[in-house]
């Protein structure tokens, strides 16, 4: 057995996870479910894993709902299980590619992670300590391209490949979110909320700062005015008689008019569980990642239970 080197001193190597014998090289002509499977009878071998047909159950089905290909030619297929005591990792290299989702490129390195089920922030950590090799977009291929696992080894070895210390906000929010700018109609926002089924949107200035929040709710509170909301019947009320002012004034009402500037935000490099903690103290469903003020990502609730619960 190959002797590893010692993992950097502020965090945990991700080669302590593996060794050479749980690498397997030119993986060619096998379907993802096969090398699932295979990789798993490594591991069983190996480490006298038992119940490998209920964590390929896992795995599988957790590909089929939401594949794990995460950039660049590299797959992840993992599952939390009960009966694990420690996390195992193997990897896997196909120089040729394996399908793991149709109408995409294949994968040329996988890394199968099985980890114990009371350990959620551990596959958020793997993943992001593979960042610096998805900054390299020929990296799958020229690990894929190695012809001993000894040569793989001394691949993640020498990369550095270390977890961090702890699960970010970083780590949970999503890239992926609609804003609406400072100058913006109330119309604008109306037809935002409509078309995109949206009940809070964040509002940023022209360097990309959040400034605040417009909530579909708070819209409802202009167009009702207060004295209303102190009648316990509103039956009287039939032809939405309060809703006809705004009606005519959307387009000339800018959003500053419904403009929240209480919300709840965390910074980027925040521990996760501060996610938490923000989403409670406000009572939010949603929470805003910022750098310094400046918005990266959000974080709602169900993206949070999914990360900290399932994924």
């Amino acid at each position: 057995m190959q002797k590893k080197e010692a993992p950097a001193k502020n965090g945990l190597a991700l080669t302590s996870f593996f060794n050479v014998e749980d690498i397997l090289i030119h993986q060619e002509d096998i379907s993802r479910n096969q090398l699932i499977r295979h990789l798993l009878k490594h591991l069983a071998d190996r480490h006298d894993i038992t119940g490998i047909d209920a964590y390929y159950d896992a795995i599988v089905e957790r590909e089929n709902a939401n594949d794990t290909v995460i950039a660049n030619g590299i797959a992840i297929p993992h599952a939390r299980l009960d009966a694990l005591e420690r996390p195992y990792v193997s990897v896997a290299t196909s120089a040729k590619g394996i399908s793991f989702v149709e109408d995409t490129p294949p994968v040329h390195l996988i890394l199968l992670v099985l980890i114990p089920r009371d350990q959620p922030g551990l596959y958020l950590q793997i993943l992001r300590s593979l960042a610096s090799v998805l900054r390299d977009r020929n990296a799958a291929k020229t690990v894929a391209s190695l012809n001993s696992a000894e040569e793989i080894m001394h691949f993640f070895e020498r990369g550095g490949v270390v977890l961090p210390e702890y699960v970010c906000a970083a780590d949970l929010m999503s890239k992926e979110f609609i804003t609406l700018g400072s100058n913006d109609s109330l119309e604008t926002a109306i037809d935002c909320f409509i078309s995109e089924n949206l009940s809070e949107i964040p509002v940023v200035d022209r360097d990309g700062e959040m400034v605040g929040v417009v909530c579909a709710g708070n819209l409802l509170k202009v167009c009702l005015p207060e004295y209303l909301l102190w009648m316990t019947d509103l039956s009287p009320i039939i032809n939405f008689e309060p809703f006809v002012n705004v009606l005519r004034n959307e387009q000339n009402t800018w959003i500053s008019d419904i403009l929240l500037d209480d919300f709840a935000s965390v910074q980027i490099k925040d521990p996760a569980v501060s996610v938490a903690g923000e989403m409670t103290r406000c009572n939010a469903s949603i929470c805003y990642v910022l750098d310094d003020k400046k918005l990266m990502g959000i974080i709602d609730l169900p993206i949070f239970l999914n990360k900290i619960f399932r994924e």
